[in-house]
């Protein structure tokens, strides 16, 4: 999907937000393709739907700039901006029918009864829910009622679609089918989704891009692939997934010591001794008889995951936290090894 994204479509530069004396956004810069499927990704109160109401136009900049297709956004009012917005909470209404819900927005722009029957219609079959119009919202599912919110959300055919946290009500399996429905529903529109979630998997799954935040300021911005395997900070490295972090110097490009050992890694680019951080993440390290490893340790502790142990094995003065598909018993002495290529090397200070 990400080979059909065009150029920039918005592109925030700058931007900055504070409600007084206390600051929600440091100096935001980024750019949003168009077509492209991007999400927002960090913890609660980081600034994230800050920034969707800065984009829908809920809220302006305190310095700054957003620029959609080039041209400044400040001063146009939210209903003149060809965006629309999906929230958590779907704010139906519960007195009207689904297709009065999703026909809402139409209605207001006085369209014509059949461009009305034939733009909802559309919609119902996106979103799965024909056969659904004369049903009063509030006798459907969560997962239903949140269909019809994207439907009247999209009804309008707006150029960006922005959604904060719109899965969060629903249970687990609801939540990853929905994911799946809207990630299908973005490529066959051909619209730009910006999504705010605080929930790792969802935007691994679903983008074509992921910025990480955290404290109002961007920590990372990048693929999928790039946020999990090369995460640029040890904020990142620990949001993202499980990681195991240990302190160490690069003698010199392409290897690495630590824990007493000097390990060969693929990161070059640092000076003679510099100190580091040495990230592993714990699917990364293989399990194997205690003298024939890289390094040995003993077994603290093994839980099932379902798909694998989570095991986490005591190493000298260090804790590592491991994924293996087979159980290990407490106290057992087992061997560890890893490759160049799952060691990752990053500056330390960074995002710490």
């Amino acid at each position: 999907m990400a080979g059909h994204i065009r150029d920039s479509l918005i592109r925030m530069d700058r931007v900055c937000k504070a409600y007084g004396d206390h600051r929600i956004l440091f100096d935001i810069s980024m750019d949003v393709g168009e077509r492209e499927f991007l999400t927002i990704l960090g913890p609660s109160g980081c600034g994230k739907t800050t920034i969707l109401r800065l984009l829908g136009g809920f809220e302006t900049p305190s310095s700054g700039e957003i620029f959609l297709d080039s041209r400044p956004l400040s001063g146009v009012p939210a209903y003149r901006r060809p965006i629309n917005t999906v929230f958590q909470k779907y704010s139906l209404f519960s007195h009207l029918n689904v297709f009065e819900n999703i026909a809402f927005g139409l209605r207001i722009k006085k369209l014509p009864r059949e461009e009305i029957l034939r733009k909802v219609g559309r919609m119902l079959e996106l979103v799965n829910l024909r056969g659904y119009e004369n049903r009063l919202v509030n006798s459907l599912s969560g997962g239903q009622q949140q269909r019809i919110a994207i439907a009247r959300a999209l009804v309008c055919e707006p150029r960006v679609l922005l959604l904060d946290e719109p899965l969060g009500a629903l249970d687990l399996y609801l939540r990853k089918e929905m994911q799946i429905e809207l990630k299908n529903m973005q490529t066959s529109l051909g619209i730009t989704f910006i999504y705010v979630t605080h929930d790792q998997e969802e935007a691994l799954t679903m983008s074509d891009k992921v910025v990480v935040m955290n404290s109002g300021r961007i920590q990372q911005m990048g693929t999928p692939e790039d946020i999990y395997n090369e995460p640029t900070n040890v904020f990142t490295s620990r949001f993202i997934g499980e990681s195991n972090i240990f302190d160490g110097v690069m003698p010199r490009d392409l290897l690495v010591s630590f824990g007493g050992r000097e390990h060969v890694c693929v990161d070059r680019g640092f000076s003679p001794m510099q100190e580091v951080h040495v990230v592993i993440r714990p699917e990364d390290v293989r399990v194997c008889e205690p003298g024939r490893g890289t390094l040995r340790g003993e077994v603290l502790s093994s839980v099932f995951k379902g798909v694998h142990y989570e095991m986490m094995l005591k190493e000298g003065d260090r804790v590592w936290m491991i994924h293996n598909t087979k159980n290990h018993p407490v106290g057992t002495e087992v061997g560890i090894y890893f490759g160049p290529e799952d060691i990752h090397i990053m500056k330390r200070g960074e995002g710490e």
